[in-house]
């Protein structure tokens, strides 16, 4: 089931289960999790895309590794807080993506999460060539670590 918000989502997850937060781009897929106690959020892996399948079976393999009771996906609002092209295929992605699990899926305002991470690799004085490697992750985690706040308040 995809939910709009994340108080719906949230009353979807069971109990002690990790979440998995993912930043979709158009040529990677940031991936990161959290504990089963859905405190932190840690960056994962960024997965290279390929076609949707494959990309597919790769979230759902670590989805099933992973014990994930839920899948967060990062939604690219403009900076007015409408939606664009961007959106559009972050939410098609959703939907095939539900056709292939039972994981509730929520979306999670991602501005600014690239930015956020890249500052904070920067102020890690992280190397431009290893930036690239796990900016797609990092942002993930700051995506997912959003949630993870946000639900501790509900």
């Amino acid at each position: 089931m995809i939910f709009d918000s994340i108080e719906d989502f949230a009353a979807s997850l069971p109990p002690m289960t990790a979440l998995a937060g993912l930043d979709l781009g158009t040529k990677t897929i940031g991936v990161a999790v959290s504990d089963s106690f859905r405190q932190v959020a840690t960056p994962l892996e960024t997965i290279k895309r390929k076609k949707f399948t494959l990309d597919a079976e790769r979230l759902l393999e670590i989805t099933s590794d992973r014990q994930i009771g839920g899948l967060v996906l990062g939604l690219p609002r403009n900076m007015d807080g409408s939606e664009g092209p961007r959106c559009q295929s972050t939410r098609a992605f959703a939907r095939n993506l539900e056709k292939l699990t039972d994981l509730p899926i929520g979306f999670w305002d991602e501005r600014l999460s690239t930015v956020a991470a890249e500052r904070a690799l920067l102020e890690a004085d992280t190397s431009r060539k290893r930036r690239a490697e796990v900016i797609d992750h990092v942002a993930a985690g700051y995506i997912l670590q959003g949630v993870l706040d946000r639900l501790r308040h509900l």
